[in-house]
């Protein structure tokens, strides 16, 4: 039974709640629903240079960042390295973000280290490649184009990550003795691409029926031809792709089904999810986008359904689709938001795990379940290139890169920084 609570700007809806029988995790669906609307149109929506800026600023002062001149990671992503890494500082110094001004969050370095060493992979054994050699490359960024990027869709990095400031870039201030920060896992995985990337030709190969017909052909390669580095090149007046919609579903079904395995392996008992490859990834170019937004829906629904009652510690799911205006911002959820309401809705959802769809910031979601003392996973959409944050300095981000301003995810998560997240030992092939 779905339960609807409407604002002129917050729009939540629940389904499961009457399965709940923990008073306190009802107190914390019924707080999570009066949170304050988003900030929509706030610094976060756009080009973020301001947050760029500063999380440049703070990584220099701090740690002593430098970009290395004329070399890249991949193509556009600029390589750095730190002079004072977290390591090489005293486990008891205080570090504050953005400064060391009044109401910033504080954390320690001996934390961060901890939170670099909570770093782990699960990758799907089932998929053909998948090994710890794939892996090392993969996670810095030296994934070839086509399969092996294709595979990384079944790779979940996963690590403690607490978040600076919400959307509305307002920094969250933190003392040392407060713990929710370190309640706070972010989970960072691969989405389908159908923007009709050159790295991701492998999904255009794999789940459009009629590439032939929407991409003019490289008949060397016989894949879609490239209009620049990166983009394949439309044929005029070609048609509206036809998707292989059941190799979809099951790959939607068997990535869900990692993902959530991974968080309830680490403990998390709160998931918190986005629009994973449903904004610009989800093929609006090629008239797919409804569909891959209603299969996502059904795909995750299936799983929730199916592999609930075994999960050993997750206890209630929420979905962060905020419906954002397509003309005045980079990223959008598009129609999202209603699409996964009508596909939990009929037939009513019956899985025994309680669901909530908001029209909300993800951050303010997940900082309220950590302050109410549940450890709870964010989800990052991340890039095949299996770098984190990607292209977090070229002031036009998508999630990914927001999500690096916004945390400490770059100090966890980035392989030039954290020595863990190359150590074949964090890697769990399942």
């Amino acid at each position: 039974m779905a339960t609807q609570v409407k604002s002129p700007s917050y729009e939540v809806v629940s389904f499961g709640l009457n399965h709940i029988t923990d008073q306190r995790l009802n107190d914390l669906f019924r707080d999570l629903m009066n949170l304050d609307p988003m900030d929509k149109n706030g610094p976060m929506s756009g080009r973020c240079g301001p947050q760029t800026d500063q999380m440049e600023k703070f990584l220099f002062q701090t740690f002593g960042f430098k970009n290395i001149p004329g070399k890249d990671i991949v193509q556009g992503v600029r390589s750095f390295k730190l002079d004072k890494p977290p390591h090489s500082l005293n486990s008891k110094t205080e570090i504050r973000f953005p400064s060391n001004t009044a109401n910033s969050f504080t954390m320690s370095a001996q934390e961060i280290i901890e939170w670099q060493r909570s770093y782990k992979v699960y990758a799907d054994k089932g998929i053909k490649g998948m090994n710890k050699e794939f892996l090392t490359r993969a996670l810095q960024g030296k994934s070839e184009n086509g399969e092996e990027a294709f595979r990384m869709k079944f790779v979940v990095r996963i690590s403690t990550c607490p978040i600076l400031m919400e959307f509305d870039a307002k920094i969250i201030p933190r003392n040392l003795d407060e713990e929710w920060p370190n309640r706070i896992k972010l989970v960072s995985v691969t989405g389908i691409d159908f923007a009709g990337r050159k790295h991701d030709v492998g999904d255009i190969l794999y789940y459009v029926k009629n590439w032939r017909e929407i991409y003019e052909v490289d008949r060397k390669k016989d894949e879609p031809a490239l209009l620049n580095e990166r983009d394949f090149r439309h044929k005029k007046g070609g048609p509206l792709g036809v998707l292989h919609e059941k190799r979809l579903l099951n790959d939607l079904m068997q990535m869900a089904r990692l993902r959530l395995r991974a968080c309830d392996e680490e403990g998390v008992q709160i998931v918190v999810e986005t629009a994973i490859g449903l904004g610009v990834f989800s093929g609006e170019d090629i008239g797919v986008d409804e569909t891959v937004q209603i299969t996502s829906a059904i795909a995750i629904r299936a799983v929730l359904e199916q592999d609930g009652p075994s999960y050993k510690n997750i206890r209630g799911i929420i979905f962060a689709l905020p419906i954002i205006d397509v003309d005045k911002n980079f990223i959008s959820t598009g129609d999202t938001f209603s699409e996964f309401i009508e596909h939990f809705q009929e037939p009513p959802y019956n899985g025994p795990i309680p669901v909530m769809i908001a029209d909300q910031d993800m951050h303010r979601l997940t900082v309220a379940i950590a302050r109410r003392g549940f450890i709870v996973s964010e989800l990052n959409p991340a890039d095949s290139h299996g770098v984190f944050g990607e292209y977090w300095q070229n002031r036009g981000p998508a999630v990914e890169e927001k999500l690096a301003l916004t945390t400490v995810g770059l100090l966890v998560q980035h392989h030039l920084i954290n020595k863990e997240v190359l150590n074949e030992n964090n890697y769990y092939i399942i």
